[in-house]
């Protein structure tokens, strides 16, 4: 790839991985000024678009977005640097996970409810919660908030090569190869929270699927994989119509 094409390739990431922050403040799953996402850019996966420390997700643009080095520590003394958190966790999963390009980590309310739970396993109840059949890393050590490069680690291996992990006591964590990809699984990971949330406060019994039928419906779910990016292309056409900034 040219110079110019990688430019424009890294423009157009800046501006996805833009748009999923509105996006996700449109969606009430952002909290504060907090959370983090991130977008490898770099082919080893180690140099990553990330959200500027303590702004809005409202109120971010392509142009905010900063440019680090999971390798250069010396990254958190830039103007705007993300918290010590963001770091840990974001650059030792770049640093050491290459698969892992777009990071999506929030405390959404269902997802992270679920994640309160003492089994917070998600129950193939329907289509939506079997999309997730044995697909989950679910980490139940939660430690406190993350400071240390220890605990980055620790984060990492045990998401491993999983794409969602539920993470105890804290909310959820989810990656993919694309912002569009990112974005798809975090909504109907949502989705398929608030359905089981939902199913648990009832106070009946779960008609929890075999778990034959759980994993056909779970590889049913690939065969609409490409379906992510017609959903994030409609979805940031919405932005654009509300007049977000997501874009400059």
């Amino acid at each position: 790839m040219n110079v110019t094409k990688l430019a424009e390739k890294i423009d157009q990431e800046r501006i996805d991985l833009a748009a999923a922050f509105h996006l996700a403040a449109l969606n009430d799953w952002h909290e504060s000024i907090a959370n983090h996402f991130s977008l490898a850019v770099s082919s080893d996966g180690k140099q990553f678009l990330m959200n500027p420390r303590w702004r809005h997700f409202t109120r971010i643009s392509a142009s905010d977005l900063l440019l680090l080095d999971a390798d250069k520590e010396m990254s958190m003394d830039e103007p705007g640097a993300p918290d010590p958190s963001a770091w840990c966790i974001h650059g030792t999963i770049h640093r050491t996970l290459p698969q892992a390009r777009c990071l999506l980590h929030v405390h959404s309310p269902y997802a992270t409810a679920l994640s309160y739970l003492k089994d917070p396993e998600i129950k193939p109840i329907d289509q939506n919660t079997a999309r997730f059949f044995n697909r989950v890393a679910v980490d139940m050590n939660y430690g406190g908030i993350a400071h240390h490069e220890e605990e980055g680690k620790r984060i990492a291996s045990v998401l491993g090569n999983k794409r969602i992990m539920m993470m105890a006591n804290h909310g959820v964590l989810v990656v993919a190869n694309s912002v569009a990809e990112a974005y798809d699984e975090l909504y109907y990971l949502e989705r398929a929270c608030k359905t089981l949330i939902l199913a648990y406060s009832t106070g009946q019994p779960l008609n929890i699927m075999s778990d034959e039928l759980a994993e056909q419906t779970a590889s049913d779910w690939e065969l609409y994989s490409d379906s992510a990016f017609s959903h994030f292309d409609e979805m940031k056409q919405i932005l654009a119509a509300q007049g977000s900034c997501f874009a400059d």
